[in-house]
């Protein structure tokens, strides 16, 4: 049984993409991990695809702002199958840990916190994560975002752990 209509797609999708979004542990980020994440304000825009039991055309928008200390915070917006999606959340170095972490909240319920690695100029954050849909059917998430100067790029899969259904989606975002 396929569980992939309009609203548990764009829920899934909101998961999936924006789970690596941006509450996060006291950071004391040095001179080269601020400047690196400053080097990302602005605002982001995404078209992509997203693949499952239909194809369908997805759009997004980030912006990126200072926020307190040294986080950048961020707000976004993704338009899926007639549905909007919006996530919010911080992303900061966090010394202790000596990572990069990025915290998120979404309108779709699902929060959760991703870390992020320095990779060439850029960082990528991962996620692997198993949670329910809205409708309590478990689903595992896998999403990468990487930034790269001026671009920025989204892959995810959510897999329905009880059907095998999934869904993928390369969204690449410019400012």
């Amino acid at each position: 049984m396929t569980h992939f209509g309009p609203v548990p797609r764009a829920l899934a999708f909101a998961a999936a993409v924006f789970s690596t979004g941006f509450a996060v542990a006291p950071a004391y980020a040095g001179p080269a991990e601020v400047a690196l994440l400053k080097s990302y304000i602005g605002e982001w825009r995404g078209r992509g695809t997203l693949v499952g039991a239909a194809t369908e055309s997805v759009v997004c928008r980030l912006s990126l702002t200072q926020g307190n200390q040294d986080k950048i915070n961020y707000s976004g917006r993704c338009t899926l199958a007639g549905t909007n999606l919006s996530v919010a959340g911080t992303i900061a170095y966090v010394d202790a840990s000596r990572r990069y972490e990025a915290a998120m909240t979404s309108n779709a319920t699902f929060s959760g916190i991703a870390v992020g690695q320095k990779r060439g100029g850029g960082l990528v954050f991962n996620l692997r994560e198993r949670t329910p849909d809205e409708e309590g059917k478990e689903m595992n998430i896998s999403s990468q975002i990487a930034l790269n100067d001026d671009s920025m790029s989204v892959s995810f899969e959510v897999v329905y752990v009880e059907s095998g259904d999934s869904l993928t989606a390369q969204v690449p975002f410019t400012r």
